[in-house]
């Protein structure tokens, strides 16, 4: 019995080795991590366990009732020989990972694969296999993992069940009594070893693969992440530097490069004194890589360096793209090419493809920075002209009769427009000078309505050297005077404010006017609005411009009463002061 034991122990290890080619399975990975196979999924595991029974019948041995001994097993059985195998190990394996359709199909494949062989215990070896699958199954658990002892106990049983079918099926009952008596334990606790070291060595394996995969696509989000704030201004030697020390500290190669399509933008690592920053690309091998935009891996005879005792053996050169164009490349060097491995080779093009895309997320931030740049050079420039022309006609009605005040209007007007004009150069201004420039406006704008408007400042001078987009106050000031004050025949009043709130700063112009109707205040500032008496451009204007500088937050909040006026104010924040 002993002996036997060993004999089904040796067996058993062989079919347990096939247990790791099947960790490299697709189909097994998903059997193991999935509830639910596709039909196809479903049929390859069925053939391949049912195959898998078959095979532990044949590294199984015959046993002669009659003489005793056991042989090899072979196609056909005689009439007193039986089997002590490991067939049950694929089913029950089967039934544990798939459930009823995996267990009893693979039991029905090798089981009618056993009764095909022959000798008095086919039938109730046969149909034992089968039963195998159907208990097995009866343990399946929907994402739940077997333990490996209860393993041992189902195929244990498993095995058990097949004992007890023998004494009750087969025949003569003599014969069966002395098959179970010498191949029962043996058969028993083998297949239970076997079935347990099988599922453990699945669990491991896989478990093991998903580990390294983790731990991998950690070191890529690391990797991302740290390389992100440098690529997000763009491929320069700066930049490039601070990749390839960050590639290098993290992946450990024996040097890092990067390229554009001349020159060597950076390299760390070993040989950094004749892989020189700034020095033309040397091997062809990185030209073929920027003309064909393809990874390659070469090695020493390849690399063509200038110093023929360069320690650098192999490298992994892989492109940078932009825009659909290779505008450079990442280079990894090696010792040998013994020492870059599959996975190294997928790691390097992951990686060479999320710098791409950061670069490529560089590009689309200067691009759309320039974009709101024009547009806010192009909002700059769309104040309403109207106001040159009524200016134009109030001084040329005062040269003859007040020349002096003719003379200092021209001046303010010169001021105003000057300011106009770098205005649409100008990303900001000091709050002083904007409200220089206001002060310019209104002076002619009081030139028009003698008498009839004050003008009123509340001003904290501490905050003047804060920071506006240019032209923000005037248009609003512009529209308190056309729309707010212009049928009002006396004590019209406007009010400018600049005051610190918290964190910001309050503009608030407040105007004593008709007041804005209800129905055109939700959207003016957002929309342009078409009217007898204006568009709303002005507003419209001012508030995307300081949305676009400072955020939804800065936009300009707008009160009216009907007959008591409007104030229009925003809330921009201070500039940061250095400690």
């Amino acid at each position: 019995m002993l002996d036997l034991l060993v004999i089904m122990l040796e067996r058993v290890g062989m079919i347990v080795a096939v247990a790791f080619i099947l960790t490299r399975l697709d189909f097994f990975k998903n059997m193991v991590h999935q509830d639910k196979l596709n039909r196809k999924q479903e049929m390859t595991a069925i053939l391949f366990f049912g195959f898998f029974g078959i095979i532990g019948t044949y590294f199984g041995v015959a046993f002669n009732t009659e003489t005793l001994h056991f042989n090899s097993v072979a196609m056909e059985l005689a009439a007193d020989e039986a089997i002590a195998n490991s067939r049950v190990i694929g089913v029950v394996v089967a039934g544990l990972l798939g459930g009823y359709k995996l267990g009893v199909g693979a039991g029905l494949i090798a089981g009618l694969h056993r009764m095909s062989l022959g000798g008095f215990t086919s039938i109730s070896c046969g149909l034992s296999t089968i039963i195998s699958g159907y208990i097995a199954s009866a343990f399946y658990q929907k994402g739940k993992h077997v333990k490996p002892l209860t393993a041992f106990g189902i195929g244990a049983m498993a095995e058990a069940v097949q004992m007890g079918l023998i004494l009750l099926l087969s025949k003569p009952f003599e014969k069966a009594i002395i098959l179970v008596d010498t191949i029962g334990i043996p058969m028993i606790l083998a297949n239970g070893i076997g079935t347990a070291i099988f599922l453990l060595i699945v669990y491991n394996v896989i478990s093991d693969q998903e580990k390294a995969t983790a731990l991998q696509a950690q070191k890529t989000l690391r990797i991302a992440d740290q390389t992100l704030g440098h690529l997000r201004q763009g491929m320069s030697n700066t930049t490039a530097q601070a990749v390839c020390t960050i590639l290098y500290r993290e992946l450990k190669p024996s040097a890092v490069a990067m390229t554009n399509t001349t020159e060597i933008l950076a390299h760390v690592g070993e040989v950094s004194d004749h892989h020189q920053t700034n020095s033309p690309i040397q091997t062809d091998i990185t030209k073929e890589v920027l003309q064909k935009g393809q990874l390659v891996v070469v090695n020493e005879g390849a690399i063509h360096c200038i110093q023929p005792d360069c320690p650098l053996g192999a490298a992994v050169i892989a492109p940078l793209e932009q825009g659909g164009e290779t505008i450079g490349t990442l280079k990894l060097y090696y010792p040998s090419e013994k020492a870059i491995t599959d996975v190294t080779v997928e790691l390097i093009s992951g990686l060479s493809s999320l710098l791409s895309n950061q670069l490529e997320i560089a590009e689309a931030n200067r691009l759309h920075q320039l974009a709101k740049d024009a547009e806010i050079k192009t909002l700059q420039a769309q104040i309403s002209p109207h106001f040159l022309f009524n200016s134009m006609n109030i001084i040329v009605s005062l040269i003859r009769t007040d020349p002096d005040q003719a003379r200092k209007l021209l001046t303010s007007l010169s001021y105003f427009l000057r300011q106009n004009l770098e205005g649409t150069t100008a990303e900001q201004v000091t709050l002083e000078q904007e409200l220089l420039h206001v002060e310019a406006y209104l002076k002619i704008e009081e030139a028009r309505f003698v008498d009839k408007l004050t003008i009123r400042y509340d001003i904290d001078q501490r905050i003047l050297d804060e920071m506006i987009p240019p032209l923000t106050l005037q248009p609003i000031v512009e529209n308190a005077i056309k729309h707010g004050i212009k049928n009002m025949e006396k004590n019209s009043v406007v009010k400018i404010r600049m005051r610190t709130r918290d964190k910001g700063i309050e503009i608030a112009v407040q105007d004593n006017g008709q007041g804005i109707p209800p129905d055109r205040m939700a959207d003016l500032g957002s929309n342009q609005i078409a009217s007898a008496t204006g568009t709303g451009m002005g507003l419209f204007n001012v508030n995307r411009r300081l949305i676009m500088t400072f955020g939804e937050q800065a936009a300009l909040q707008i009160q009216s009463d009907r007959g008591k006026g409007t104030t229009v104010c925003f809330i921009i924040p201070k500039k940061e002061v250095a400690s």
